[in-house]
Parts: C-alpha cells; structure tokens; sequence
C-alpha cells in the first residue's frame, strides 16, 4: 500500500499538541502540492456526473416546472453555491489545512468539532445514498445481461444478488481511499473524461432512435412565472444549493493539494456550475428523447440504458454506472468526514480509520428513504441540510475573510492554549452564531400532508416563510451575528481575536 494523505510537513505545526494533530491533518508541505487547475476540474466533472444530479432537473419537473425552469434553477443555484465554495477553498493552497483544522479559528480547538461532526454526519448519509443507488444500477444493468439476476431469492425484502452488488461496490470505493489522495487524484483524471463520453453516448443513442428530442421539449410549464412558480422555486432553489452545501464547508480538504488559488479558483470554476448545468440540460434532452421511443419519460439513465438489447451497450452503462458513481462517492462523500472524525480523536483515528468509520455508517443506515419522493429528497433531505451548513458557512467565510483577512497562525491551529483555544477549547461566539442561524434556517420546515417528517404549519410555526430559504437565511444570519460579536470582542482587545479566554 501506498502512504496516506499528507506527508507530515516540516513547518511548525508538527510541534503542536498530539492531541490535535497527526499526519493526516497537518499542513501540507508546498512540495506536495501537486493538483493543477485540470485537476480540480476533473474533480467537479467527476463528481457532478452521477444519477442523483442526473435526475435533479427530474426532480423539479416532477413538482410542476416546465425543462427550461428546471435547468434555469440548477444552474443558478450551481453559481451561487460556487462563491462560497472559493472563499473556503481560499485557505487550502494558503495554508495547506483541511476544513475541521480551518474551523478551529472559528469554533475553537474543541469547537470545531461541532461543524466537523455536523458535516460527516450528512457526508455518512450522502455515503449510503450513493453506494445504494449505484449498486442497484450495477443490479438492473447485469440483470439485463443474466437472465434471472433480479430474480434471485430474497434476503431482508430484496434479492440476494442487490446485496452483492451493494458490496462489491461499498468494498471498492474503500480500497480507493484507503490509498490516499493522490490515488483519488488519478482515478478522478481519467473518471471525468470517461463518465462523460458515457453520458454523450447516452445522447446520441437516444437522439438516433428518436429522430428528434419529442414532445417533452414543448410541454408547458404546470407552474408558469406568476404568483405559483416561485413558492416552489425558492425552495427549490434552496434545495439544488443544498445538494453542495456540503462541498462549500469541506474544500480546503482538496484545494490544500492544490498548487496555488489560480488553479482551485480556475478550476472549480470550470468545472462546477458548466458542469452541471450542461448534465441537467443533457438529462433533460435524453429523457425527451425517451418519451419519443417509449411513450412515456423515462428519467432515471440507468432504466434507460437498461432497455437496450446490445450486451455490448450494456457493459459499456455498467462501467459508466461503476465509475460515475464512485468518481463522486468517494470525493465528496468520504474525504471530509475521514479528516472530521480524525479530527475528533488524531490520536486514535487515522485518514484510513474514518474513512472505515465512514463507510459502515453508511451502510447502517437506511438512505433509500430520503429519495422515494421529489418532495422528501428536495425540501426536506436536501433543504434541511442546505440550511444546517450554510449557517457553517456563514461563520467560516465571516472569521477568515472579516476577522482574520486570510491570515492565521497556524501553530497555534495544532496547540492547546493558544490565540484558538478562547475558553476550555470552545468559542461561544461561533456556537451561538451557530445555534441562531439554524434555527432561522431550519425551524420553520414543514411538508406537506402525507409528504414529509415536518408538521404542515412547521417546527416553529412563525419561523415557517423563512424555511423556504434555508441555506441563505442560515449563511447570512450566522456571518452577521458571528462578525458582530467578533468585531466587539476584537474592540475590546484588538490584539487578541482569538484568544478569548
């Protein structure tokens, strides 16, 4: 096996207290620092080419929009989410520390904790849901190619022949990782490139049998522009940010390998918002294309690419399915809880260790839930979390732009008593900031009858209209409150922001 993630670095850092380091999360040395601006490009080209951001634009023509409204929201959301996903990146090739290091300036040594937890414990969940979905599209496609493969007997309500899917797929996201980034950084070169000729071949199969994109191009908005589109544009809208809120927190876990800010400011803006903008242009496309062959839109690629009779064509969606789904599983949704959890106890637990952690959480729970309806997956799953993490946002962006201006000590981000240690390793600044900006963000969710976990008037009945703009409520309200109680503190002490003891 090759090594780990970083190479300990040979700053100051590696004095600090071992309570609060290991190898994993010191700083990366500027030596090692290899991933260029094509790097993080094929990252997002990667990651944004998988069946969960495929069936976005479904998901919103499901709820009434028309395709050109669908697309319009995923491709504003993708731009909106893109700034805070720069400013954070902003600290990786600055100073070479993953996000749960960056957090302690903020939270405080202990503190930061909180957010680390928060973000892998959707990272888990994300875990589950795409190991899960990316085995059933393994299942359905080999199926088509064995006879009586879905038919196999059943174990715990599903065949036998789901759960070896499910496994052989858990088993090789986990061998990927545990070789360590610059495994992960070859694997996303060559996935990107290829996971899109998939999808292009998709188009153009589609395209050749339908003789033209289909009566779904011209179906009119359910919602039009009046007064019923926006109630579900904005939550909706929410919700497509919501799908990488997570990335915008955890970042600096990829952009600290990075060679400088041209190539991460480049390359995730090269990569993200083009990106998924075009897949959900494409979904969509195909899926007209679908209802011209078949009757009726089929919008789930794997469905589709199941109902070819070419084996070759098969194998060829089989391994597309393998490595699009494991292409984002992998970098979005086990990178950042491994250094979370490591972060928690660097004694105890290793890059390698969370990574395992990670993994089993996933399959522990039970991720089919969070997608069964539009409904659930885009306001409650999606919304939710959208709003949860913008608050952290929110007060990392406000400490290391307001506060700090990009600067920090980073010794003292590895040593206990230091300038981030403010009281018994907490900052209760942070924490309330924290605390306030979730309850504006969330406090309000509410479903419909029959459609969600959330009452109809909402958690907190009078916080109910803010909840339809989770992630912004969430992110301007914790920058506000977190700047204004840092700024008095700084007044008070100037020489000592952090040092709040």
């Amino acid at each position: 096996m090759t090594s780990t993630v970083p190479p300990r670095s040979t700053g100051p850092a590696p004095a600090g207290d071992s309570r609060f380091s290991n190898e994993d999360l010191l700083p990366v040395p500027q030596a090692d620092r290899h991933w260029t601006t094509y790097n993080f490009a094929a990252l997002w080209i990667g990651m944004a080419h998988n069946i969960p951001s495929w069936t976005l634009a479904s998901g919103l023509v499901a709820l009434g929009m028309d395709w050109k409204q669908a697309v319009f929201t995923i491709a504003l959301a993708n731009v909106i989410v893109l700034l805070p996903m720069l400013l954070t990146g902003h600290a990786g090739p600055k100073h070479g520390i993953p996000f749960p290091v960056l957090a302690r300036a903020s939270f405080g040594m202990r503190g930061a904790n909180l957010p680390a937890l928060v973000r892998a414990a959707v990272a888990c969940c994300w875990f589950g849901i795409q190991t899960w979905i990316g085995g059933q599209g393994i299942f359905i496609l080999v199926g088509n190619i064995f006879g009586g493969w879905t038919g196999a007997a059943q174990i715990g309500g599903y065949p036998w022949t789901l759960w070896v899917c499910f496994l052989v797929f858990w088993v090789l996201e986990m061998a990927i990782i545990y070789r360590g980034m610059e495994t992960l950084r070859r694997f996303e070169n060559w996935a990107a490139p290829f996971v899109l000729v998939g999808a292009v071949v998709l188009l153009v199969w589609i395209a050749n049998k339908a003789g033209g994109f289909g009566p779904l191009l011209h179906e009119p908005s359910e919602l039009g522009w009046g007064a019923d589109f926006w109630p579900v544009f904005f939550p909706g809208l929410m919700g497509m940010i919501g799908f990488w809120s997570t990335l915008s927190l955890n970042i600096p876990d990829f952009t600290r390998f990075g060679k400088g800010q041209r190539a991460q400011v480049w390359g995730q803006t090269l990569g993200l918002p083009t990106t998924m903008t075009a897949f959900a242009l494409m979904s969509v496309l195909v899926t007209a294309g679908s209802q011209q062959v078949y009757g009726a839109a089929v919008w789930d690629p794997v469905e589709l690419a199941g109902k070819t009779d070419n084996v070759f064509g098969l194998l060829f969606a089989v391994v597309t399915v393998f490595i699009a789904t494991i292409s984002v599983n992998i970098a979005a949704n086990v990178v950042s809880p491994a250094y979370d959890l490591a972060n928690l106890a660097p004694r105890r637990i290793s890059f390698r260790t969370g990574a395992l952690l990670t993994g089993l959480v996933g399959v522990l729970i039970m991720p089919w839930k969070l997608t069964s309806t539009p409904e659930l997956y885009i306001f409650t799953w999606l919304g939710v979390v959208g709003g949860l993490l913008g608050t952290v946002a929110g007060i990392l962006i406000a400490d290391y732009w307001i506060i700090r201006r990009t600067r920090l000590d980073v010794a003292d981000l590895y040593r206990a008593e230091g300038r981030y240690w403010y009281r018994s390793g907490w900052n209760w600044r942070a924490v309330a900031a924290f605390l306030t900006g979730s309850l504006l963000a969330v406090g309000g969710s509410h479903s419909a009858p029959g459609k969600g976990p959330f009452p109809e008037d909402g958690l907190i009945p009078f916080l109910r209209p803010l909840a339809d703009y989770g992630w912004a409520i969430g992110l301007g309200s914790a920058l506000l409150l977190y700047t204004a109680l840092m700024l008095g503190r700084r007044e008070a002490d100037p020489d000592r922001v952090g040092a709040g003891r």
